[in-house]
């Protein structure tokens, strides 16, 4: 794996075995490897009203029961429920991972998130395009390339400030090894930001990582309940 060329997902995995009293330091390798993509329908869920739940589960019910749903077919994602407050909460797989991440095919990976209305407009756009991508067939290389192209030529939008998301499902998967980790925020940030942010350094709650395949830095932050409101793991986990 090279050094930061991680996003949030395996993110969350690196620091599910421990932190460091001298800053977020990576501890962990995934264990089992996913060399090659799965069958299909090993990455989707059948029952579609479980998705919408789990979707749902992202963030605490004041913004999720506003929110537009959308699920993954073998199309991509489609609207499943309007929105009315501006927030899109979806499912995220595994290949919203940096390529060179081992968690990039696991099927079992299962990422509730919802983003807030500049992240929804911004982001997620990157997140539909780098999964019709992987649907289509395309190898990672293909889908590094494409990427570039689109942000070069201005085919996917610029990040708008305040794009950020809520993380706060007990019931995500990250990784064979993370799990559900911790409920967290995370917010995106063009290029690499993480000093600007004070990230990453001793005593500070803010971790961050360099995603150069996505052209931005997504910094997280560690909240203290889920978003049914029970008690997360203690902080140093």
């Amino acid at each position: 794996m090279q050094k930061n060329a991680v996003n949030f997902i395996a993110f969350a995995f690196l620091f599910s075995s421990g932190l460091s009293s001298t800053g977020w330091q990576a501890r962990a390798q995934q264990k089992t490897s996913y060399p090659v993509m799965a069958p299909l329908d090993q990455y989707l869920m059948a029952d579609k009203d479980a998705e919408i739940a789990l979707a749902r589960s992202a963030a605490p019910k004041s913004i999720s029961d506003g929110a537009e749903i959308m699920l993954l077919g073998s199309n991509g994602y489609t609207t499943a429920v309007k929105g009315t407050n501006g927030f899109v909460c979806i499912v995220e797989r595994g290949w919203d991972a940096a390529t060179d991440d081992p968690v990039f095919w696991n099927p079992k990976n299962r990422s509730p998130i919802c983003f807030n209305p500049p992240a929804a407009r911004t982001y997620l756009p990157l997140i539909l395009m780098r999964t019709n991508l992987v649907l289509a067939g395309k190898s990672k290389t293909e889908l590094v390339q494409a990427i570039a192209s689109a942000l070069d030529k201005g085919k996917l939008p610029a990040l708008e400030p305040g794009a950020m998301c809520y993380m706060m499902s007990k019931q995500q998967y990250l990784n064979d090894d993370a799990i559900n980790w911790h409920p967290h925020l995370m917010f995106f940030v063009p290029g690499d930001a993480g000093k600007s942010w004070g990230a990453n350094l001793a005593g500070s709650p803010v971790m961050a990582t360099n995603d150069p395949e996505n052209r931005l830095t997504i910094m997280m932050v560690l909240v203290a309940t889920w978003s049914d409101g029970t008690p997360g793991p203690p902080m140093g986990r």
